[in-house]
């Protein structure tokens, strides 16, 4: 096997429709989201570590991560541009999750309301 056939661009299937596009796209997103939703599932654990909300954005890991996936797309035979674009909106969607379960992991309890 060389190094190429171990790239993620290298399993990409020849399509001749958009079917075949838009299934291999849906089968890829059947895998993707589970995993999202494991990944924004630590931004409960990481707003339950945190002591100050001014902790949830933190510059220095956005460009860690930034620069890791940037490699790991070059690695992979992808667009590292594109990645990158991916992953910050990613980071900002999970940022705003975060300071909503910091708030929620803070507020008081409210006793005896009704519902």
């Amino acid at each position: 096997m060389t190094s190429s056939e171990t790239k993620a661009i290298a399993r990409v299937k020849d399509c001749t429709t958009m079917q075949d596009v838009r299934r291999e796209v849906n089968a890829l997103d059947d895998v993707l989201v589970p995993l999202l939703v494991e990944r924004v599932g630590y931004m409960t654990q990481a707003a339950r570590i945190k002591q100050g909300a001014e902790q949830v954005r933190d510059e220095a890991r956005i460009q860690a991560i930034v620069d890791r996936v940037r490699e790991r797309a070059a690695a992979e035979g992808g667009d590292a541009d594109v990645m990158e674009a991916i992953y910050r909106s990613l980071m900002e969607a999970c940022i705003a999750y975060e300071h909503r379960e910091f708030a929620r992991l803070r507020e008081p309890a409210t006793a005896g309301s009704a519902a």
